[in-house]
């Protein structure tokens, strides 16, 4: 007991605080709220005897106003910092308990918030904020895609971009017509009370509910650090499937407004369907070439170089937006397709910028939104039916199994490195639904029906947020799952990995077999023959991806030995890239690599760059011939 007495005294200030914190925002709220309602008695009181003040304004002249109020000036902008700054205490709040963070995942706490704020304001007779779809698609939604589109691990992507495709475009379609039409043989049960429920509403339902959800995925899988594979595999689905879900949402809205399919209208689905996604890759990819090419410019006004990224960014999503193509894939074409060049121009302070505002922005949104699905929950309306909601909840988990079963073993003929059942079991249990589904769901004309599909809706979220969201993280220790390992990279892995892409081009080339590896090697020809001299300035548009791996490894452990306090343990020659960006007005130097000569490294770019690629080329020549 006397070991625990020091403990329990240093962590209850802490709580003490995060409650008066809480309890501090409330009181301003309801403050301010009531403030308001009396500002506008008092207005209209001042209106009823303005004459009468006009007539006397002669005989007894108006005091001058030391102190007024006018919370209506300032109401918007207030209410929009108070619900930031709860957001902010709860989620402080979050990590300062360990024991709630290693059990309950924090999706799941923040949304048990949001209940909590949502009653307390319907219990004094406010007006609750819900979670509009405009409020989600335009302000909401695009920081969280972009955190994730921007840092992307792309070789791992690229290498399963087929499985992701797969899960996204076929698994996605499978769901949606599955509970579609399971749930309109579901409404035509006697007794059920669903008899007005037609085909065309159920399908439009399972395009809504059919889709992974990314900002549940996030929130989930980055606390439970599961194994790259698992994660890129589940999260690259819920970014991809949003071109199916936009299309299908769509497709059987305008058919539900018309009442007749034909098959024309099938066939301009289809072709819907590549335009949506198409579209908004090259929307996005056009934003990231003028974001890339602009920064090749900012080397003398370094302050304003992170508003271009997000600038660049934001401008390919509303752009998609407005033609109706798929805005989460431009964000994330637009952000691969920048990163590369804009880090090679930009500044590391610049760089430090962009990473810490993106994290800080998407964790601000992503809070946000589970926060107003909560309130949102509370103030409703809800159209209760319990056989549309159970069959809902459990037509989405067979749905789930069975798309993940059956698509992977027709996957796992085609992959090297196979699926195990463990792996199908996570993909199929991280399949978690969000606020997309509420935000498509909200847009739906008013009627019972529209109430009715978002208490399905929202039923739906809850049960994957809460009990597949805090069982995913026990049922992974369970079954022994590999987690994630933290990867810091070395020279020494750089050339081996460069070795093996290009011995792999190599015997494929020799195979006659043109995969991924082949393109891969003519696209960073073409990168760095073209491209690069556009987009980089300087010398780096030049260097050999060796040395500009070298160069990225220095700089970091800089500014981790900064970070630590250790800046004496740092190297005393300097990189050129360093020097510009510490006076970017100076002559350029340079590039110096410690300990390694001229003569040494113009051997390592005649091994690695020239003398493989040039074997490779022969030797596919003459098999050819």
């Amino acid at each position: 007991m006397a070991v625990l007495g020091p403990n329990r005294r240093s962590s209850n200030p802490r709580f003490t605080g995060l409650i008066c914190g809480f309890l501090l925002v409330f009181v301003v709220f309801i403050f301010a709220a009531s403030a308001s309602r009396d500002a506008v008695a008092g207005n209209n009181e001042t209106l009823r005897n303005d004459s009468h003040h006009q007539t006397n304004s002669t005989a007894h002249k108006k005091a001058f106003p030391v102190l007024s109020f006018n919370y209506d000036h300032v109401r918007k902008p207030f209410e929009i910092s108070l619900w930031i700054l709860l957001a902010l205490l709860m989620k402080l709040g979050f990590h300062i308990i360990p024991t709630v963070s290693n059990v309950v995942p924090e999706s799941c706490l923040l949304i048990f918030v949001g209940l909590l704020v949502g009653g307390f304001i319907k219990a004094i007779g406010e007006e609750a904020p819900i979670l509009d779809s405009k409020l989600f698609f335009l302000y909401l939604l695009p920081p969280i895609i972009l955190d994730a589109g921007y840092f992307l691990p792309i070789r791992a992507f690229t290498e399963n971009m087929g499985t992701i495709l797969v899960f996204a475009v076929v698994g996605t379609l499978w769901n949606a017509f599955f509970i579609g039409g399971t749930m309109y043989g579901v409404c035509q049960i006697r007794g059920a009370e669903l008899a007005s429920v037609d085909l065309l509403s159920c399908l439009l339902f399972g395009s809504i509910i059919s889709a992974v959800d990314p900002v549940a995925v996030l929130a989930v899988f980055e606390e439970i650090h599961i194994n790259e594979l698992l994660h890129i595999l589940v999260f690259g689905e819920s970014l991809l499937n949003d071109a199916v879900t936009v299309v299908l949402y769509h497709l059987f809205e305008e058919f539900s407004h018309a009442g007749t399919v034909t098959v024309v209208d099938a066939l301009l689905g289809v072709v819907c369907f590549f335009v949506v996604s198409l579209g908004g890759i090259l929307v996005g990819a056009i934003y990231g070439l003028l974001g890339a090419f602009t920064s090749r410019f900012t080397s003398h006004t370094r302050v304003i170089e992170p508003l271009f990224v997000f600038l660049y960014s934001y401008m390919a999503y509303l752009s998609a937006e407005v033609f109706h193509l798929s805005g989460i894939m431009s964000l994330i074409a637009c952000g691969v397709m920048m990163r590369p060049y804009v880090e090679a121009n930009i500044s590391h302070k610049s760089y430090t910028t962009v990473k810490y505002f993106l994290k800080m922005w998407s964790s601000v949104s992503e809070t946000l939104i589970f926060i107003f699905l909560g309130v949102s929950t509370v103030a409703g309306p809800h159209a209760w039916n319990w056989t549309f909601v159970i069959s809902t909840v459990i037509l989405c988990l067979v749905s789930r199994v069975l798309g993940v079963l059956g698509l992977t073993y027709i996957i796992n003929k085609f992959r090297i490195v196979k699926l195990t059942p463990k792996d199908q079991f996570i993909v199929a249990y991280g399949g978690l639904r969000g606020a997309i589904a509420f935000s498509l769901g909200f847009l739906l004309t008013n009627s019972k029906m529209k109430y009715m599909f978002l208490t399905a809706i929202i039923t739906v979220i809850f049960f994957t947020v809460y009990v597949q969201g805090m069982t995913i993280r026990p049922l992974v220790e369970l079954l022994a799952v590999k987690r994630k390992k933290e990867n810091k990279g070395s020279i020494n892995e750089e050339i081996h990995t460069q070795f093996l892409d290009h011995l792999l081009t190599g015997i494929e080339c020799i195979c006659g077999h043109y995969g991924h590896h082949h393109w891969k090697d003519k696209l960073n020809r073409f990168n760095k023959t073209y491209v690069k001299k556009w987009l980089i300035a300087g010398e780096r548009s030049t260097e050999p991806q060796l040395i500009s791996f070298y160069n990225k490894m220095e700089m970091k452990q800089a500014m981790m030995l900064v970070e630590s306090g250790n800046a004496a343990k740092l190297p005393t020659i300097v990189s050129s890239v360093s020097m510009q960006n510490i006076q970017p007005r100076g002559p350029a130097r340079r590039r110096a690599i410690p300990s390694i000569s001229k003569s040494r490294e113009e051997e390592i770019r005649k091994i690695l760059r020239g003398n493989l690629q040039k074997t490779r080329q022969r030797v596919g020549i003459a098999v050819r011939s």
